[in-house]
């Protein structure tokens, strides 16, 4: 069993996941997951186990049950215990369509890996943190999800996006009041426009909008921002503010005239 705390991040081998498991190595054991063949991540797997953390790789699509599960074995099986869930795993569409073009399959997809996967992973892990609070009442538990600001932003040509994280954000909340009997917090963490490869095929127009005054801190937000306020809510830097949504996006919801 591992002596330190262990975060289990899901998505976490490129993109905001590496951002927010090099934030959390300092003081967290590590399992990384993500779908590809641990021999394509095994620079990632060595540049965190440089920091001094315990890293383990579980690979598996969240959106399969029996993957879900396998997860969170090799959790138990290399570390026995889990301190910290950071549902970061998502998908954007494979290519914008106008609300009126857009087909079910890949609307189901999107929920599948962003809503329902992070959900029922939750479940799963929440249970897990219920025995771990019975024998330790002062141990620091929690879980995160990271959604985005399209959980309230509505953009039409990827609607299957933002209905999912909509209704993530919804899962966040829910379990936050389920679990606080538990003195497990739950929050959201929403990001803005953050560069990563998800975001790599709209760069130009990215560039464009914040060129154009868009956000108040012009610049595009990076895994690092992520990371950072992320590993802030693990600390307990936040307390108090269990169901919180944390907005990190350059202050892009600022309303303004």
């Amino acid at each position: 069993m591992s002596t330190r705390p262990v975060a289990l991040i899901t998505g976490s081998s490129r993109g905001i996941g590496i951002g927010i498991a090099h934030c959390l190595s300092a003081t967290h054991d590590l399992v990384i997951n993500g779908v590809r063949d641990e021999s394509e991540v095994s620079d990632v797997l060595a540049e965190l186990s440089a920091t001094g953390a315990s890293v383990a790789y579980a690979q598996g699509d969240i959106s399969s049950a029996e993957d879900r599960d396998a997860i969170l074995a090799a959790t138990k099986e290399r570390f026995g215990r889990l301190d910290v869930l950071v549902n970061n795993a998502g998908v954007a569409p494979k290519k914008r369509h106008d609300l009126l073009d857009a087909d079910q399959e890949e609307l189901d997809w999107m929920i599948g890996v962003n809503c329902t996967g992070p959900h029922q992973l939750t479940q799963a892990a929440a249970r897990w943190m219920i025995e771990e609070r019975a024998e330790d009442s002062d141990r620091p538990l929690s879980i995160i999800f990271v959604t985005s600001i399209s959980a309230e932003s509505a953009t039409p040509n990827r609607g299957g996006y933002c209905m999912a994280k909509a209704a993530s954000s919804m899962s966040a909340r829910l379990f936050a009041v389920r679990l606080a009997e538990h003195s497990i917090p739950v929050y959201e963490v929403r990001p803005g426009i953050i560069a990563t490869d998800m975001t790599a095929p709209v760069k130009d127009k990215y560039d464009a909008f914040i060129a154009d005054g868009n956000l108040l801190d012009a610049r595009w937000g990076t895994p690092e921002d992520i990371g950072k306020a992320t590993a802030a809510l693990v600390r307990g830097d936040l307390p108090y503010a269990t169901g919180a949504i944390l907005t990190i996006d350059g202050g892009l919801g600022t309303p303004r005239l």
